[in-house]
């Protein structure tokens, strides 16, 4: 990041050539904002690699769906326990620098299991992989939410973010696909290779962006100051009627949807058969959801205002999540897969979008770390029981369970603030 040029929260005045160069020529010719697509896309395709890949490795080496689900709960720890301090550091520290640092760090880690794996599988490697890339990805994702109204106006965040979805979307239905084909050809490790590979490209690309970043004053780094700041995020955030409902419903929404990517490719490897190219087939196809909600999102809310959209959206996931279960065919787990990750992402842009409206620059950082931290609080424990479900019970009545539970969270929100929230 550059020296920061001033604040870019919504209530913090903005350059007026930056205002005026983006409403002329709109996003698709923001260098900055180009750049930073790019490079993340990128980042994106690779974990495609490695959300094939993990889970077939312990697959592969335990046969045992309750061991992914229980690595997908360690990793998910290890985020709950870094988000209490990731914002502060987002809102501390250069945000682009730290973005550079944790796609660094990510490379690091993902490249020791390819190297390791020479000797035999290490499984005992994956348990300390996952969690401290875990804990760096959460750093990186809140420095990255208070890093977008750096690069757009306010007015844009939404489209912005929608754009954002759609390409990683698109990078997501290749990564599957092509880690596939690789998993099957060259083996597991060398997909997890190329996920290594992509946080170094992405870490390249992010040096060439320039971000604008509220100025601070310097403070004390001690426990006290640390936890006042702390405090000032979690302050807003639940004095917020709206961002405070958000937090809690899609908090009980993540705990029942946590551990359904490693459910969905159990269902598919296991109960239906299918091999490493179906799976990554599946994976890949269903990203086409993603693509699509993230397409509409934007029109969709200015048509019909952020809580239908968001409330809206929660159901839809619920019912394709408790039908895929009893899908009987690979075709149409996918389509049903497609469904959810599509309401997902728009209930997901629309969340994520309100909080960068709202919440001050300054702020950002750690408003977006405690909603992280309360919002994946209860995902491990979620991961851990819906995986241990399927395996004990079956996946049809987990994922029949878990969708009603998606349903009453979305119509619970027409009870809350959230149904008459007016940003648009």
């Amino acid at each position: 990041m550059t020296a920061p040029t001033g604040g870019t929260g919504p209530n913090t005045a903005r350059p007026d050539h930056i205002a005026t160069e983006s409403a002329r020529s709109g996003l698709w010719r923001s260098r900055d904002f180009s750049v930073f697509w790019a490079a993340q896309t990128v980042s994106v395709l690779g974990d495609g690699f490695a959300s094939v890949a993990v889970p077939l490795l312990v697959l592969q080496v335990t046969g045992s769906v309750a061991l992914m689900g229980l690595l997908t709960a360690v990793a998910g720890v290890a985020s709950v326990a870094t988000a209490v301090f990731a914002g502060v550091l987002a809102d501390r520290v250069d945000r682009r620098r730290l973005l550079i640092c944790g796609d660094l760090a990510r490379a690091v880690l993902f490249a020791a299991v390819p190297v390791t794996w020479l000797w035999g599988p290490q499984l005992w490697l994956l348990y300390l992989v996952l969690p401290a890339s875990a804990a760096v990805g959460m750093v990186f994702r809140v420095a990255y939410v208070a890093a977008v109204p750096g690069l757009v106006d306010v007015g844009r965040i939404t489209e912005a973010n929608g754009k954002l979805s759609a390409s990683y979307a698109v990078a997501g239905i290749g990564g599957p696909l092509v880690a596939g084909l690789v998993a099957a050809r060259f083996g597991y490790t060398t997909a997890v290779a190329v996920n290594a590979a992509s946080f170094a490209v992405s870490a390249l690309g992010l040096t060439a962006v320039r971000l604008r970043q509220a100025r601070r004053e310097r403070t004390a780094t001690t426990l006290a100051a640390l936890r006042g700041e702390l405090l000032d995020g979690a302050r807003f955030l639940w004095r917020h009627p709206v961002l405070r409902s958000l937090t809690l419903l899609l908090s009980a929404f993540l705990f029942l949807t946590y551990g359904l990517d490693d459910v969905l490719i159990y269902h598919v490897g296991h109960d239906l058969g299918g091999s490493e190219r179906t799976v990554g087939a599946v994976l890949g196809l269903a990203a086409l959801g993603t693509v699509l909600g993230s397409l509409v999102v934007a029109p969709l809310r200015r048509r019909i205002g952020f809580g239908p959209t968001w409330s809206g959206s929660m159901v839809v996931a619920g019912v394709a999540v408790a039908a895929v279960g009893s899908a009987g065919t690979v075709p149409a787990v996918a389509a049903l897969a497609a469904v959810y990750l599509g309401g997902v992402a728009i209930g997901a842009i629309c969340s994520l979008s309100l909080r960068q409206e709202v919440t001050p620059n300054h702020l950002l950082g750690r408003v977006t770390s405690v909603f992280w931290a309360t919002h994946y609080a209860l995902g491990p424990i979620g991961a851990a029981v819906v995986t241990w479900g399927a395996q004990g019970y079956g996946v049809p009545l987990v994922c029949l369970l878990a969708g009603a539970g998606c349903v009453l969270v979305g119509l619970a929100a027409l009870a809350t603030p959230v149904a008459w929230a007016g940003g648009r």
